[in-house]
């Protein structure tokens, strides 16, 4: 049996390998991401990491296979910050998170044998102020640039962070509580 991550996303691949995942084969989805017109946050994430996961599955998997995909949003003033198309873009993400309260959602899909398992993680974060210089500086490092909301907590955006509610690993895109008990659920043993 592999374990198939549906992501290119290094950090899920290195949270996969931090939880010791055997024959962990990286495939990612290649589909056009189809958001359902006017979904929330949490139906946004839940449809587009099973979509992710049944692609991947109807390419890549055998029937004893798992795969796992998943999808994450920042949620902020009702409105969904994915990753910035541009320098512009990022930035004006972080002056709308600065000093302020937001929320990131991940949906997390685990397929096998045409059984799947869905789950959503919402986690807060608060950032401190951040002065229009942090704000340049930080996007030109390049970090920014393929981040939910413009930002990796596991990185130098953790300079921003003031408080974290909720899995700290939510926030880096795969919430590793709820995963490790749907691995279970589909018979991969992590402990």
């Amino acid at each position: 049996m592999d374990v198939i991550l549906a992501s290119a996303s290094p950090r899920r691949k290195e949270l996969m390998e931090m939880l010791g995942i055997r024959n962990l084969k990286i495939r990612p989805a290649r589909g056009e991401e189809r958001p359902p017109a006017g979904a929330g946050p949490e139906e946004l994430v839940l449809a587009l990491a099973s979509a992710k996961a049944e692609e991947v599955a109807g390419l890549y998997a055998l029937e004893e296979d798992v795969v796992v995909a998943a999808d994450t949003v920042v949620w902020i003033d009702g409105r969904v910050l994915g990753k910035p198309h541009s320098r512009q873009e990022a930035a004006a993400m972080l002056r709308r998170l600065s000093g302020r309260t937001h929320q990131v959602y991940t949906g997390v899909c685990v397929l096998k044998g045409g059984r799947g398992l869905s789950r959503c993680e919402r986690s807060s974060v608060r950032f401190r102020p951040l002065s229009e210089e942090e704000i340049a500086a930080y996007v030109a490092t390049g970090e920014p640039m393929d981040k939910a909301g413009a930002y990796g907590a596991q990185g130098l955006g953790a300079l921003f962070v003031e408080r974290i509610e909720g899995d700290f690993f939510n926030v880096m895109g795969l919430p590793l509580c709820s995963l490790g008990q749907m691995l279970k659920q589909q018979g991969v043993v992590v402990l």
